[in-house]
């Protein structure tokens, strides 16, 4: 006899877990206009008022998708990192890799988390995310002098340069006859900086 249960039976752990992927999954096909609870809901297999009941509203879910994705360009730079010679230089380019590997791979992501249009309202959890990203910038830049009075300067310098050239990338910014800016490294712009003493 056929079960007349309801059709949205599907069973899941950490349904807000599942709302996040699911919402992954469709930035990255559809982008943030495809992005809705309801789109969430039917891709999680489940009814369409349970993104509500644990997110609240879109932004609660879009927090919390940027939030997966701060953890998600964190492990990029990381993974770069780590596989990368010790040394200051080095290190520093490689984190700069992993930051231009996550916005060309994952450009939809890219654009929740940094130049999003969309409100977001950062919790705790977005809040550690987007610190311990940040973090793994800092402590690459550590080894070197700032470059202005401000003691920050060198890791703000690093981060506008390679934040500008992941945007105009993403952006279609460059002429076509500039083609070879879309393969440059970021070794070759990188300016010198001076280790500390």
């Amino acid at each position: 006899m056929e079960n007349k249960t309801s059709k949205k039976s599907h069973h899941h752990g950490n349904l807000p877990q599942a709302l996040v992927d699911a919402g992954l999954q469709i930035l990255a096909e559809s982008g943030l206009q495809g992005l809705t609870l309801r789109a969430c809901a039917a891709r999680a297999g489940v009814s369409h008022s349970a993104p509500k009941h644990h997110f609240g509203n879109l932004t609660g879910l879009l927090t919390a998708i940027a939030t997966r994705g701060f953890e998600i360009f964190a492990d990029a730079m990381d993974k770069e990192r780590k596989s990368a010679p010790p040394d200051p230089k080095a290190q520093i380019e490689a984190i700069c890799k992993g930051y231009l590997k996550f916005s060309k791979t994952h450009p939809a992501l890219f654009t929740l988390v940094f130049n999003t249009p969309a409100h977001l309202e950062p919790d705790a959890a977005f809040k550690r995310a987007a610190d311990a990203a940040y973090d793994i910038l800092s402590q690459a830049c550590a080894p070197f002098q700032p470059v202005s009075d401000d003691p920050r300067s060198t890791e703000i310098m690093i981060w506008s340069l390679v934040h500008g050239l992941a945007c105009l990338r993403l952006g279609g910014r460059f002429k076509p006859e500039d083609n070879r800016m879309d393969l440059l490294e970021i070794s070759e712009i990188l300016p010198e900086l001076q280790l500390r003493g």
